[in-house]
């Protein structure tokens, strides 16, 4: 993490360049080509991502009665049966409503080596929308993680809270990340590795349980700051194509600092906050934000919580950029105070510097962000 006024520079940062374990842009086109990642039709370059790999919806959706995992002994296709309510096309797009679960089959399937295993999550911006969406995988037990050696098709569980959203095939909502399947380094390695990049992000907090806090401003600059945003229950759709589009007045309301003192979540509302202090992830890493923490309070911070390589570095034209925190409290009010520590950042390691990195160069639309809502909304 980095001070606004110190900037990061990537000359003094970790640049080891043994083998790390999730794979950078190179290696992830290079599976494209032998056929470990296929896709309905031809995957484009603008969907690979410095660490990551965007998934597009197919046309193929159903609303389901329930989420549900399909276990070691079956398939997704053969619970679909079970659990679907209706089929719905996507060819012109459809909306999915709030509170209503919809399963989509995506247009990437894989055909993974048994030394590659896979890790999903939700995009930043549809993580902003309070748009709960997760990977299900043929025979699996566990939601957004992927066997080594794993082969068949890729489905999205998609859970609108807030807002109900237009979507057609195409779109992205989700993001893959793949790693070796054994990892070069232990929990003492990672330790050390969160230490040293603490010791060389000026203004870094110090690693707290094997990784790097991360605090949320309720203060802002001055006693009248905005600190944040807090979403309207009733608001018009949300066509997830649509960029730069909508005006916030009309979906969100405001939040200001309060003479200083924290912010009182009210129970199932979504806010919309940021982290204290800026972050900058090295371009031979990439880092993920860890989601709720029981231990920290009874809320919920960051749906998407992967952070690419170059996010806030002065490589990729940033200078230490905040963390937006989408928030959510259950069951109580819950007091947040400025400062409080309400996630911890775990950095990882990549196999190699990949060949693009994020920021302005690749249209990244978060690089050098302060309190910032979805690239569908006008900016403020």
């Amino acid at each position: 993490m980095v001070n606004s006024e110190s900037p990061t520079t990537t000359e003094n940062l970790p640049n080891d360049r043994s083998i790390g374990e999730v794979l950078p842009s190179q290696d992830i086109r290079r599976l494209v080509s032998k056929g470990s990642i296929r896709g309905i039709e031809t995957i484009i370059e603008e969907q690979i991502q410095p660490a990551s790999l965007d998934l597009r919806l197919s046309s193929k959706a159903y609303r389901i009665r329930a989420s549900f995992l399909p276990g070691r002994s079956a398939s997704v296709e053969e619970k679909i049966s079970e659990f679907a309510m209706h089929e719905i096309d996507l060819r012109n797009g459809a909306v999915l409503e709030k509170g209503c679960v919809y399963l989509i089959q995506l247009m990437e399937s894989l055909d993974l080596d048994k030394s590659i295993t896979a890790l999903a999550n939700p995009k930043s911006s549809i993580g902003r929308l309070d748009v709960f969406t997760r990977l299900i995988t043929n025979r699996s037990g566990e939601f957004d993680r992927i066997q080594a050696g794993y082969c068949g098709p890729l489905f999205a569980e998609v859970a609108p809270l807030t807002f109900s959203i237009v979507v057609r095939k195409g779109d992205r909502l989700s993001q893959l990340r793949l790693k070796h399947a054994s990892p070069t380094f232990g929990e003492s390695g990672l330790a050390d590795l969160h230490t040293k990049l603490a010791q060389q992000l000026p203004g870094s907090e110090l690693p707290v349980r094997g990784a790097i806090p991360v605090t949320v401003d309720t203060r802002g600059p001055d006693k009248s700051a905005l600190i944040g945003y807090k979403a309207k229950k009733y608001a018009p759709l949300i066509d997830i194509g649509r960029i730069n589009y909508y005006d916030a007045q009309d979906y969100w309301e405001p939040i200001y600092a309060n003479r200083g003192f924290g912010l009182v979540l009210n129970p199932d509302d979504f806010y919309i906050l940021a982290s204290k202090k800026p972050v900058a992830v090295p371009p031979n890493h990439a880092a993920e934000m860890v989601a709720y923490d029981t231990l920290v309070g009874e809320f919920r911070v960051h749906y998407a919580g992967f952070l690419d390589p170059g996010f806030g570095d002065p490589s990729g034209g940033g200078a230490g950029s905040k963390v937006v925190l989408e928030v959510r409290s259950h069951e109580v009010p819950f007091m947040l105070e400025h400062g409080q520590i309400v996630g911890r950042l775990v950095y990882e390691r990549l196999t190699a510097i990949p060949d693009k990195i994020y920021g302005s160069g690749i249209g990244s639309n978060y690089q050098r962000q302060g309190l910032q809502l979805a690239k569908q909304f006008k900016k403020v």
